[in-house]
């Protein structure tokens, strides 16, 4: 199911964090879990601030996240690693999982390959994620490749 927040409007983060919460419960009603994605960077401050407050059993939420730098460690102020780790992870009780993208991996096929099998391995419920001034989601600009 795909559902837009924004339609020609603007959407504050706390209206998409309810309906976005609104959609885990619901999915965790129907199927005992739910999976999800989390976008990052500046658009994403108040829907997550507000996602963290929702009634959610987060035990049961497996939760991915949408990019990474290549190169940077997970201390490296811009990693989005750290963003989601301090700004999410951290702040929600017994998550079932959280499965980050290593942009520094040495080897990146292989990192390429572990994230996108786990990825693979049921649909998406629910992705939180913006779409920036030029159209780009995540660090994919127009004209994209969306099957790598």
């Amino acid at each position: 199911m795909t559902i837009c927040i924004n339609e020609n409007k603007e959407t504050n983060g706390k209206e998409a964090a309810l309906k976005g919460g609104l959609l885990i419960q619901k999915t965790l009603n129907e199927k005992g879990s739910a999976r999800i994605i989390l976008a990052t960077g500046a658009s994403q401050f108040e829907m997550i601030s507000e996602l963290i407050k929702a009634d959610i059993d987060w035990s049961k939420v497996e939760v991915f996240h949408l990019d990474e730098y290549i190169g940077i460690p997970e201390s490296h102020k811009a990693s989005f690693r750290k963003y989601l780790k301090e700004r999410f992870e951290a702040k929600v009780s017994n998550l079932k999982a959280f499965h980050y993208i290593k942009g520094d991996a040495e080897n990146l096929d292989e990192e390429l390959s572990r994230i996108n099998g786990l990825i693979s391995r049921d649909i998406i419920d629910v992705a939180f994620v913006g779409i920036g001034e030029n159209a780009h989601l995540a660090f994919n600009d127009p004209p994209a490749d969306f099957e790598t």
